[in-house]
């Protein structure tokens, strides 16, 4: 699907809600990513809301009551009643168009009095609401999508051979732990695992390589029928939105336990989830060529291949994570950026990553979370986990404090952000993902 730019991607609209104008704010009109959220009264119910600025717009609570003409925007209030975009997501692409355009027009400068007067009772500051995740997720997918963090890896482990065979041939995924999906704040203990230090016998407690991976998730929306492919052309219809996941991980548990069959215990006791879900809408504006594979390299397989996708499958979009300690947090010091990462650098889009999970027949349902597996790009600055950037903690990272970092301690705070920037065009951010270490229970 080719992306359409349209009037809520004006970047001369500004809105009423003040805080949205702000030349740097992550949720300006032109954003309304959707989010569910509690308000912390006592017995408040959970919403469903979009951001606007430092506010939130109680989306059900503007329109549950509303007088709707248009059928697939009377479709979308509706999805929005229930606590999850679930609904919502299950919709497609109409509806959420429709939805978008109307709450645009609402919040808007130039709307009018009453609209103004009717919503405004509906705004709830960032600030006074506890953040829940935005869908309940069925089945979590992670890829490994960056050609810099797997070569990056690949040069630890496989000095002579970093990239397996297949890797420019298909992408590689696992099936990731949806129970232990975690939104952003919440704390996150340290695993206690099986690993082994050469060749002495293998021990168990607390993981001594517990790392962060900066990635961006991606929700489905409409599914598909058990059986059924999702064409290449199509793959974009599937998706909903994207987020922000912190997919930590225990590397010496994982490094015992992975082969043969990959990822288990070492990386399924948490992964934290930023709280809005930008639309595909609001990213139009960003959409970029896909990735340009070095000479020699494979062409995709036809099935993930289509002309859009090589032309519009990108999206330049930037990734921050920073880490904070308690030191640091002690003598006043603000987070360190410690990598800084751009998606457009991903080998495999996301409508292939859809496209291939979906190429055996299997059903994806809407609120199915896929994500893109650590984004790295060339360099040592663009790198998305510690294992990269201390080379797999031969090489620690010094703090502002002087203190030294091969892996997280507890304490440690993990920050991940990310947004898009380009002239003519306002700035769409995706807010935070924040994640603190817990000290292994003793239990």
């Amino acid at each position: 699907m080719t992306p359409v730019l349209d009037e809520t991607h004006d970047s001369k609209v500004q809105s009423w809600v003040e805080s949205a104008n702000v030349a740097d704010a992550d949720f300006p009109v032109q954003n309304l990513p959707f989010g569910v959220f509690r308000r912390r009264d006592a017995g408040a119910k959970v919403r469903v809301g979009v951001a606007i600025g430092d506010r939130i717009l109680d989306v059900d609570g503007l329109l549950g009551h509303c007088y709707l003409t248009d059928e697939r925007l009377r479709s979308a209030a509706n999805a929005c009643a229930p606590d999850s975009l679930g609904p919502l997501m299950a919709l497609g692409a109409g509806a959420r168009h429709a939805l978008r355009r109307r709450l645009h027009t609402t919040l808007r400068q130039d709307a009018p009095a009453s609209v103004r007067q009717a919503a405004s009772s509906h705004l709830v500051a960032q600030a006074d609401v506890e953040m829940l995740l935005p869908a309940i997720i069925g089945d979590y997918t992670d890829f490994y999508a960056s050609i810099f963090h797997a070569t990056n890896v690949g040069k630890l482990f496989r000095p002579d051979n970093p990239l397996l065979p297949n890797y420019k041939y298909i992408p590689i995924g696992y099936h990731g732990r949806a129970s232990s999906l975690v939104p952003t704040g919440t704390q996150v203990r340290r695993p206690s695992g099986q690993t082994r230090d050469g060749e002495a016998d293998p021990k168990f407690g607390p993981t001594k390589a517990l790392d962060y991976e900066m990635e961006l998730g991606f929700f489905v929306s409409q599914g598909n029928t058990l059986g059924e492919a999702v064409p290449i052309g199509d793959a974009e219809e599937h998706i909903f939105g994207i987020c922000l996941v912190n997919d930590w991980s225990a590397r010496d548990i994982q490094a015992w336990e992975y082969q043969p069959l990959g990822p288990f215990l070492g990386k399924s006791f948490a992964t934290s989830l930023s709280p809005w879900v930008v639309t595909m809408e609001a990213l139009a504006p960003f959409r970029t060529g896909a990735f340009t594979r070095a000479e020699g390299d494979p062409g995709p397989l036809p099935y993930l291949f289509s002309q859009s996708d090589r032309e519009q499958g990108g999206l330049d979009l930037w990734l921050e994570v920073s880490l904070l300690s308690v030191r640091m947090r002690e003598a006043g010091i603000g987070p360190v950026v410690l990598g800084r990462s751009n998606f457009r650098d991903m080998y495999w889009t996301m409508a292939q990553m859809l496209t291939h999970h979906a190429s055996n027949g299997c059903n994806l349902r809407a609120g199915d979370l896929l994500a893109s597996g650590t984004v790295s790009g060339a360099d040592k600055t663009a790198h998305g986990c510690l294992l990269e950037l201390t080379s797999r903690g031969k090489d620690p990272v010094t703090l502002p404090t002087g203190e030294q970092r091969k892996f997280l301690e507890d304490g440690d705070e993990v920050i991940l952000c990310g947004f898009c920037e380009r002239d003519g065009f306002r700035r769409i951010g995706l807010g935070s993902c924040r994640g603190t270490v817990l000290p292994a229970s003793t239990t």
